[in-house]
Protein backbone atom coordinates (compact mmCIF):
# COMPACT_ATOMS: atom_id res chain seq x y z
CA UNK A 1 0.00 0.00 0.00
CA UNK A 2 2.71 2.09 0.92
CA UNK A 3 4.26 1.43 -1.96
CA UNK A 4 1.52 2.62 -4.24
CA UNK A 5 1.01 5.83 -2.55
CA UNK A 6 4.27 6.70 -3.09
CA UNK A 7 4.07 6.17 -6.91
CA UNK A 8 1.45 8.22 -6.80
CA UNK A 9 2.81 11.24 -4.87
CA UNK A 10 6.13 10.50 -7.71
CA UNK A 11 3.79 10.67 -10.72
CA UNK A 12 1.99 14.60 -9.03
CA UNK A 13 5.49 15.52 -8.96
CA UNK A 14 6.65 14.32 -12.02
CA UNK A 15 3.09 16.15 -13.39
CA UNK A 16 3.83 19.40 -11.45
CA UNK A 17 7.69 19.16 -13.35
CA UNK A 18 5.85 19.10 -16.61
CA UNK A 19 7.21 15.12 -16.76
CA UNK A 20 5.69 12.40 -18.74
CA UNK A 21 6.25 14.20 -21.83
CA UNK A 22 3.66 17.15 -21.19
CA UNK A 23 4.42 21.15 -20.90
CA UNK A 24 3.95 23.22 -17.45
CA UNK A 25 0.61 24.68 -17.57
CA UNK A 26 -1.06 21.65 -20.03
CA UNK A 27 -0.74 19.13 -17.14
CA UNK A 28 0.62 20.47 -14.52
CA UNK A 29 1.77 23.87 -12.71
CA UNK A 30 -0.26 26.79 -12.81
CA UNK A 31 -2.55 25.22 -15.47
CA UNK A 32 -3.94 22.07 -13.61
CA UNK A 33 -7.51 22.41 -13.01
CA UNK A 34 -8.28 19.41 -10.89
CA UNK A 35 -6.46 19.41 -8.01
CA UNK A 36 -6.79 16.58 -5.38
CA UNK A 37 -6.45 17.49 -2.05
CA UNK A 38 -5.15 14.84 0.86
CA UNK A 39 -7.04 13.60 3.67
CA UNK A 40 -4.23 15.76 6.05
CA UNK A 41 -4.58 18.27 4.18
CA UNK A 42 -8.41 19.04 4.03
CA UNK A 43 -8.80 22.19 6.64
CA UNK A 44 -11.69 23.66 8.08
CA UNK A 45 -12.51 27.13 6.74
CA UNK A 46 -13.57 29.91 9.25
CA UNK A 47 -14.09 32.68 6.86
CA UNK A 48 -17.35 34.34 7.12
CA UNK A 49 -20.51 31.84 5.11
CA UNK A 50 -22.59 34.75 4.94
CA UNK A 51 -23.70 37.41 3.14
CA UNK A 52 -26.51 38.45 5.81
CA UNK A 53 -26.24 35.45 8.41
CA UNK A 54 -28.94 33.29 8.10
CA UNK A 55 -30.33 34.57 5.58
CA UNK A 56 -28.58 34.78 2.42
CA UNK A 57 -25.15 32.60 2.03
CA UNK A 58 -22.10 34.72 1.63
CA UNK A 59 -21.33 32.73 -2.19
CA UNK A 60 -24.36 31.23 -4.02
CA UNK A 61 -27.47 31.47 -5.64
CA UNK A 62 -30.45 32.48 -3.97
CA UNK A 63 -33.96 33.27 -4.72
CA UNK A 64 -36.09 35.62 -3.72
CA UNK A 65 -39.60 35.12 -4.85
CA UNK A 66 -43.09 36.37 -4.46
CA UNK A 67 -46.60 37.19 -6.25
CA UNK A 68 -46.49 41.26 -8.22
CA UNK A 69 -46.49 44.32 -6.13
CA UNK A 70 -45.99 42.15 -2.75
CA UNK A 71 -42.77 43.63 -2.13
CA UNK A 72 -40.14 41.93 -3.09
CA UNK A 73 -37.79 44.44 -5.21
CA UNK A 74 -38.15 46.79 -2.32
CA UNK A 75 -37.13 44.13 0.43
CA UNK A 76 -34.22 42.89 -1.89
CA UNK A 77 -33.10 46.22 -2.31
CA UNK A 78 -32.67 47.31 1.47
CA UNK A 79 -31.04 44.10 2.33
CA UNK A 80 -28.32 44.62 -0.83
CA UNK A 81 -27.96 48.61 0.79
CA UNK A 82 -27.14 47.19 4.57
CA UNK A 83 -25.00 44.57 2.62
CA UNK A 84 -22.89 47.64 0.81
CA UNK A 85 -22.71 49.65 3.97
CA UNK A 86 -21.72 46.66 6.31
CA UNK A 87 -24.58 47.26 8.42
CA UNK A 88 -26.53 44.60 10.36
CA UNK A 89 -29.83 43.36 9.65
CA UNK A 90 -32.20 43.22 12.02
CA UNK A 91 -29.68 41.29 14.54
CA UNK A 92 -28.15 39.57 11.76
CA UNK A 93 -24.48 39.81 10.84
CA UNK A 94 -23.67 41.26 7.51
CA UNK A 95 -20.59 40.56 4.89
CA UNK A 96 -19.56 43.88 4.03
CA UNK A 97 -18.50 44.41 0.30
CA UNK A 98 -19.34 45.96 -3.12
CA UNK A 99 -23.03 45.15 -4.32
CA UNK A 100 -24.45 45.25 -8.26
CA UNK A 101 -28.00 46.11 -8.37
CA UNK A 102 -29.16 44.46 -12.30
CA UNK A 103 -32.72 46.40 -12.89
CA UNK A 104 -33.87 44.95 -15.94
CA UNK A 105 -37.43 46.68 -14.80
CA UNK A 106 -38.28 49.29 -12.97
CA UNK A 107 -35.19 51.43 -13.23
CA UNK A 108 -37.29 54.47 -12.24
CA UNK A 109 -38.38 53.00 -9.54
CA UNK A 110 -34.89 51.86 -8.28
CA UNK A 111 -33.38 55.37 -8.32
CA UNK A 112 -36.55 57.18 -6.25
CA UNK A 113 -35.84 54.34 -4.31
CA UNK A 114 -32.12 55.33 -3.74
CA UNK A 115 -33.33 58.68 -3.57
CA UNK A 116 -35.62 57.88 -0.33
CA UNK A 117 -32.94 55.42 1.17
CA UNK A 118 -29.89 58.42 1.06
CA UNK A 119 -32.58 60.99 2.78
CA UNK A 120 -33.61 58.57 5.07
CA UNK A 121 -30.62 56.26 5.92
CA UNK A 122 -27.27 57.69 5.15
CA UNK A 123 -25.41 60.73 6.97
CA UNK A 124 -22.96 63.35 5.14
CA UNK A 125 -20.47 60.21 6.42
CA UNK A 126 -21.62 57.11 4.49
CA UNK A 127 -23.41 58.91 1.10
CA UNK A 128 -21.26 57.07 -0.87
CA UNK A 129 -21.73 52.91 -0.45
CA UNK A 130 -20.27 50.80 -2.72
CA UNK A 131 -23.57 50.24 -4.32
CA UNK A 132 -23.60 50.40 -8.10
CA UNK A 133 -26.80 50.07 -10.03
CA UNK A 134 -27.03 48.93 -13.68
CA UNK A 135 -30.22 49.45 -15.72
CA UNK A 136 -30.04 47.59 -18.71
CA UNK A 137 -32.18 45.15 -20.89
CA UNK A 138 -30.29 41.41 -20.35
CA UNK A 139 -30.25 38.20 -21.84
CA UNK A 140 -28.07 36.58 -18.80
CA UNK A 141 -27.43 33.17 -20.54
CA UNK A 142 -26.18 35.11 -24.18
CA UNK A 143 -24.03 38.16 -22.30
CA UNK A 144 -22.75 36.84 -18.86
CA UNK A 145 -19.38 36.72 -20.57
CA UNK A 146 -20.01 40.48 -21.33
CA UNK A 147 -21.06 41.36 -18.33
CA UNK A 148 -18.29 40.14 -16.52
CA UNK A 149 -16.02 42.08 -18.15
CA UNK A 150 -17.89 45.25 -18.31
CA UNK A 151 -18.53 44.98 -14.31
CA UNK A 152 -15.04 44.35 -13.94
CA UNK A 153 -13.95 47.11 -16.04
CA UNK A 154 -16.13 49.62 -14.52
CA UNK A 155 -15.62 48.96 -10.46
CA UNK A 156 -12.03 47.75 -11.46
CA UNK A 157 -12.48 44.69 -9.44
CA UNK A 158 -13.04 40.66 -9.72
CA UNK A 159 -15.08 40.55 -6.33
CA UNK A 160 -18.53 41.59 -5.40
CA UNK A 161 -20.03 40.91 -2.07
CA UNK A 162 -23.35 40.34 -3.79
CA UNK A 163 -25.29 40.73 -7.31
CA UNK A 164 -28.47 41.17 -7.73
CA UNK A 165 -30.66 40.18 -10.81
CA UNK A 166 -34.58 42.10 -10.94
CA UNK A 167 -36.05 39.93 -12.38
CA UNK A 168 -35.54 36.54 -13.87
CA UNK A 169 -38.25 36.98 -16.22
CA UNK A 170 -36.61 40.22 -17.61
CA UNK A 171 -33.28 38.47 -18.00
CA UNK A 172 -33.94 35.77 -19.52
CA UNK A 173 -34.43 34.98 -23.36
CA UNK A 174 -36.20 31.51 -23.25
CA UNK A 175 -38.55 30.02 -21.21
CA UNK A 176 -39.11 29.93 -17.42
CA UNK A 177 -40.93 26.71 -17.54
CA UNK A 178 -38.36 24.66 -20.50
CA UNK A 179 -35.74 22.57 -18.85
CA UNK A 180 -32.86 23.48 -21.18
CA UNK A 181 -33.80 27.07 -21.24
CA UNK A 182 -33.96 27.37 -17.03
CA UNK A 183 -30.76 24.93 -16.67
CA UNK A 184 -28.72 27.35 -19.16
CA UNK A 185 -29.89 30.31 -16.74
CA UNK A 186 -28.37 28.45 -14.00
CA UNK A 187 -25.60 27.92 -15.39
CA UNK A 188 -24.95 31.80 -16.41
CA UNK A 189 -25.62 32.37 -12.93
CA UNK A 190 -23.14 29.95 -11.35
CA UNK A 191 -20.15 31.49 -14.11
CA UNK A 192 -21.51 35.09 -12.53
CA UNK A 193 -20.84 33.78 -8.56
CA UNK A 194 -17.25 32.03 -10.07
CA UNK A 195 -16.38 35.47 -11.86
CA UNK A 196 -16.84 37.56 -8.57
CA UNK A 197 -17.13 35.28 -5.99
CA UNK A 198 -20.49 36.74 -4.60
CA UNK A 199 -24.14 36.16 -3.61
CA UNK A 200 -26.35 36.02 -6.72
CA UNK A 201 -29.76 36.75 -5.53
CA UNK A 202 -32.38 36.59 -8.03
CA UNK A 203 -35.66 38.09 -8.23
CA UNK A 204 -38.39 36.03 -9.02
CA UNK A 205 -42.05 35.61 -9.58
CA UNK A 206 -44.69 32.90 -8.35
CA UNK A 207 -46.47 30.72 -10.37
CA UNK A 208 -50.86 31.12 -10.94
CA UNK A 209 -51.30 29.26 -7.74
CA UNK A 210 -48.91 31.82 -6.05
CA UNK A 211 -47.50 28.41 -4.06
CA UNK A 212 -44.18 27.77 -5.29
CA UNK A 213 -41.59 30.08 -7.53
CA UNK A 214 -43.03 30.22 -11.56
CA UNK A 215 -41.42 28.10 -13.97
CA UNK A 216 -39.18 24.91 -14.12
CA UNK A 217 -38.57 23.34 -10.55
CA UNK A 218 -34.57 23.02 -11.68
CA UNK A 219 -34.01 26.17 -10.24
CA UNK A 220 -35.08 25.25 -6.58
CA UNK A 221 -33.55 22.37 -7.06
CA UNK A 222 -30.13 24.73 -7.67
CA UNK A 223 -30.37 27.60 -4.90
CA UNK A 224 -28.61 27.68 -1.72
CA UNK A 225 -31.55 29.24 -0.12
CA UNK A 226 -34.74 30.42 -1.43
CA UNK A 227 -36.93 33.27 0.35
CA UNK A 228 -40.84 33.85 -0.43
CA UNK A 229 -42.03 37.35 0.18
CA UNK A 230 -45.90 37.82 0.15
CA UNK A 231 -48.08 40.54 1.55
CA UNK A 232 -50.38 39.96 4.77
CA UNK A 233 -53.59 41.55 5.57
CA UNK A 234 -52.05 43.90 7.42
CA UNK A 235 -50.39 44.98 4.57
CA UNK A 236 -47.31 44.07 6.12
CA UNK A 237 -44.36 42.34 3.83
CA UNK A 238 -43.27 38.97 4.98
CA UNK A 239 -40.24 37.13 4.45
CA UNK A 240 -39.67 33.33 4.74
CA UNK A 241 -36.58 31.67 4.85
CA UNK A 242 -37.90 28.45 3.22
CA UNK A 243 -34.68 26.99 2.12
CA UNK A 244 -31.20 27.32 3.54
CA UNK A 245 -28.67 24.23 1.85
CA UNK A 246 -26.10 25.06 5.40
CA UNK A 247 -28.43 26.56 7.97
CA UNK A 248 -31.71 26.92 9.66
CA UNK A 249 -34.95 27.29 7.89
CA UNK A 250 -38.61 28.70 8.92
CA UNK A 251 -37.49 32.23 9.91
CA UNK A 252 -39.47 34.93 9.69
CA UNK A 253 -39.05 38.73 9.03
CA UNK A 254 -42.04 40.98 9.00
CA UNK A 255 -41.68 44.66 7.01
CA UNK A 256 -44.01 47.51 6.39
CA UNK A 257 -43.11 50.13 3.80
CA UNK A 258 -43.33 54.19 4.48
CA UNK A 259 -44.01 56.53 2.00
CA UNK A 260 -41.81 59.43 2.09
CA UNK A 261 -41.35 62.66 0.03
CA UNK A 262 -38.20 62.84 -2.22
CA UNK A 263 -38.57 65.76 -4.30
CA UNK A 264 -40.74 68.10 -6.79
CA UNK A 265 -41.03 67.16 -10.40
CA UNK A 266 -40.74 69.73 -13.57
CA UNK A 267 -44.23 70.65 -12.63
CA UNK A 268 -42.96 71.17 -8.95
CA UNK A 269 -45.02 68.10 -8.10
CA UNK A 270 -44.14 65.75 -5.23
CA UNK A 271 -42.06 62.96 -5.79
CA UNK A 272 -42.54 59.86 -3.31
CA UNK A 273 -40.99 56.82 -2.93
CA UNK A 274 -40.80 53.83 -0.11
CA UNK A 275 -38.32 52.93 2.73
CA UNK A 276 -38.44 49.29 4.18
CA UNK A 277 -39.31 49.73 8.38
CA UNK A 278 -38.82 46.95 10.60
CA UNK A 279 -42.66 45.50 11.71
CA UNK A 280 -43.60 43.04 14.43
CA UNK A 281 -43.89 39.36 12.97
CA UNK A 282 -47.38 38.35 12.16
CA UNK A 283 -48.81 35.82 15.43
CA UNK A 284 -50.30 32.72 14.19
CA UNK A 285 -52.97 30.90 16.40
CA UNK A 286 -50.76 29.23 19.15
CA UNK A 287 -51.11 25.46 19.32
CA UNK A 288 -52.85 24.22 22.20
CA UNK A 289 -50.85 21.00 23.85
CA UNK A 290 -52.14 17.92 21.80
CA UNK A 291 -54.46 19.97 19.75
CA UNK A 292 -54.31 21.56 16.09
CA UNK A 293 -51.24 19.52 15.07
CA UNK A 294 -51.11 16.93 12.63
CA UNK A 295 -49.46 13.68 13.11
CA UNK A 296 -46.19 14.23 11.96
CA UNK A 297 -45.98 17.66 13.12
CA UNK A 298 -46.49 16.11 17.10
CA UNK A 299 -44.03 13.59 16.59
CA UNK A 300 -41.68 16.29 15.06
CA UNK A 301 -42.63 18.00 18.70
CA UNK A 302 -41.53 15.17 20.61
CA UNK A 303 -38.34 14.51 19.51
CA UNK A 304 -37.54 18.51 19.68
CA UNK A 305 -38.40 18.13 23.19
CA UNK A 306 -36.25 14.63 23.66
CA UNK A 307 -33.04 16.69 22.13
CA UNK A 308 -34.00 19.58 24.23
CA UNK A 309 -34.01 17.76 27.39
CA UNK A 310 -30.73 15.76 26.57
CA UNK A 311 -28.43 18.22 24.98
CA UNK A 312 -30.42 21.31 24.96
CA UNK A 313 -28.51 24.72 26.80
CA UNK A 314 -29.31 27.91 28.49
CA UNK A 315 -29.92 30.27 25.08
CA UNK A 316 -27.24 32.91 24.91
CA UNK A 317 -28.31 36.37 25.55
CA UNK A 318 -30.81 37.92 22.43
CA UNK A 319 -33.82 39.85 21.86
CA UNK A 320 -35.11 37.35 19.49
CA UNK A 321 -34.70 34.00 21.81
CA UNK A 322 -37.04 33.63 25.80
CA UNK A 323 -34.04 34.29 28.20
CA UNK A 324 -36.00 30.83 30.15
CA UNK A 325 -35.34 29.00 26.93
CA UNK A 326 -32.68 26.10 26.10
CA UNK A 327 -32.04 25.35 22.73
CA UNK A 328 -30.22 23.21 20.38
CA UNK A 329 -28.43 23.37 16.81
CA UNK A 330 -31.46 22.61 13.89
CA UNK A 331 -29.29 20.07 12.55
CA UNK A 332 -29.30 18.36 16.43
CA UNK A 333 -32.90 18.18 16.54
CA UNK A 334 -33.13 16.82 12.69
CA UNK A 335 -30.73 14.27 13.43
CA UNK A 336 -32.81 13.21 16.97
CA UNK A 337 -36.28 13.72 14.44
CA UNK A 338 -34.29 11.10 11.79
CA UNK A 339 -32.97 8.52 14.40
CA UNK A 340 -36.72 8.34 16.22
CA UNK A 341 -38.89 7.81 12.88
CA UNK A 342 -38.67 5.62 10.85
CA UNK A 343 -37.59 5.98 6.89
CA UNK A 344 -40.12 3.81 5.51
CA UNK A 345 -37.69 3.83 2.29
CA UNK A 346 -37.46 7.34 1.90
CA UNK A 347 -34.60 8.94 0.13
CA UNK A 348 -32.56 11.64 2.03
CA UNK A 349 -33.98 14.62 0.17
CA UNK A 350 -37.48 13.43 0.59
CA UNK A 351 -36.65 12.88 4.64
CA UNK A 352 -35.13 16.97 4.63
CA UNK A 353 -38.72 17.84 2.59
CA UNK A 354 -40.90 16.46 4.79
CA UNK A 355 -38.64 17.73 8.24
CA UNK A 356 -38.73 21.27 6.79
CA UNK A 357 -42.63 20.82 6.43
CA UNK A 358 -43.38 19.60 9.74
CA UNK A 359 -40.77 22.06 11.40
CA UNK A 360 -43.14 25.16 9.41
CA UNK A 361 -45.92 23.38 10.65
CA UNK A 362 -44.89 23.95 14.07
CA UNK A 363 -43.52 27.68 13.88
CA UNK A 364 -46.78 28.36 11.85
CA UNK A 365 -48.61 27.15 15.38
CA UNK A 366 -45.56 28.90 17.57
CA UNK A 367 -45.41 25.49 19.30
CA UNK A 368 -41.62 26.08 18.63
CA UNK A 369 -39.05 29.10 18.20
CA UNK A 370 -36.55 29.41 15.46
CA UNK A 371 -33.52 31.86 15.32
CA UNK A 372 -30.24 31.66 13.27
CA UNK A 373 -29.19 28.00 14.10
CA UNK A 374 -31.12 27.49 17.11
CA UNK A 375 -34.05 26.21 18.10
CA UNK A 376 -36.79 25.67 21.27
CA UNK A 377 -39.84 24.19 22.54
CA UNK A 378 -42.52 27.11 23.48
CA UNK A 379 -43.21 26.81 27.23
CA UNK A 380 -46.87 26.87 26.79
CA UNK A 381 -46.89 24.07 23.58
Amino acid sequence: MTEHLDDAEAFFRAVDNGAHGKPNGAAGGAGRRFRPVRFKDIALSTDRAYLVKGLIPREGLTVVWGPPKCGKSYWTFDVAMHAALGRDYRGRKVTQGIVVYIACEGERGLAARAEAFRRERLSEGDNDPPFFLLATRLDLVADVEQLVADIQATIGVDHCSAIVVDTLNRSIAGSESRDDDMGAYIKAADRLREAFAAAIIVIHHCGTNEARPRGHTSLTGAVDAQIAIKRDDSDRIIAVVEYMKDGAEGDVIASTLTVKEIGCDEDGDILTSCVIEPAEAPAAPKAKAGKGLAAAAKVALGTLRKAVAEVGEPASASNHIPAAARVVMVETWRRYHYLGTASDGQSAEARRKDFQRVRQQLQAAQAIGLHDDFCWVVADA
